[in-house]
C-alpha cells in the first residue's frame, strides 16, 4: 500500500540544520526539496551576487525575495508549480522552504484546499543568533505544527529526524 503524499513547510534560522536534515531525510524516503527564496537566488545571481550566504548575502536575498513576493508573487507561483510536479510524481515528501509567517500560512492553507495534507515544521538548535533581517530573526512568530531540537550530534539527530517525519507520513 502506498503512503500518502504529505507537504512539509520546514523553517528555522540560518545554521540550524534545515538543508542538512533533509539530506539525511533523502537517504531513507522518496523526498522533493525546494525553497521559496529559489526564484531570488535566480535573479540575484544574474544581478552580480557570489552565491555567499553571509549577513550581506542573506539581507539582500530577504530584499529581493520580498520586493518579487511584492512585484508579482514569483515565490508563491513557483511553490505551486513544485507542488504539482509533485503530486504528479513519486516522491512521497515535500520539503518546502519558507520563512515568513504570512506566507507560510497562505501556502498551508493552499495545499489544504487542494485536498492535500500539509504540515508545519520548525528547526531550532541552541541560542537563537540575530542576523538582523526578518526571515532569519522572526521564525518563531508562527504556530508551527511540530518542532524539531536539532543538538545532538548529527548522526543522533538525523535517526531521530527521519524517525519523525516516518511518523508524518
Amino acid at each position: 500500500m502506498a503512503k500518502d503524499k504529505v507537504v512539509i513547510i520546514i523553517n528555522g534560522s540560518g545554521g540550524v540544520g534545515k538543508t542538512t536534515l533533509v539530506e539525511i531525510a533523502q537517504q531513507s524516503m522518496p523526498v522533493m526539496n525546494v525553497s521559496s527564496i529559489t526564484p531570488a537566488k535566480k535573479v540575484a545571481m544574474q544581478a552580480g551576487w557570489d552565491g555567499e550566504m553571509n549577513a550581506r548575502g542573506r539581507a539582500f536575498l530577504v530584499d529581493l525575495h520580498q520586493a518579487l513576493i511584492k512585484y508579482d508573487d514569483l515565490p508563491f507561483r513557483y511553490l505551486l508549480t513544485q507542488y504539482q510536479a509533485f503530486v504528479a510524481g513519486d516522491d512521497e515528501i515535500m520539503f518546502v522552504h519558507i520563512r515568513e509567517p504570512k506566507q507560510i500560512e497562505r501556502f498551508k492553507t493552499s495545499i489544504q484546499r487542494r485536498g492535500g495534507v500539509c504540515k508545519t515544521l520548525l528547526i531550532v538548535r541552541g541560542a537563537k543568533k540575530t542576523w538582523g533581517n526578518v526571515a532569519d530573526d522572526n521564525v518563531s512568530e508562527y504556530n508551527y505544527d511540530m518542532t524539531f531540537d536539532n543538538n545532538k550530534p548529527l548522526e543522533e539527530s538525523g535517526v531521530e529526524f527521519v524517525r519523525k517525519i516516518d511518523k508524518v507520513r
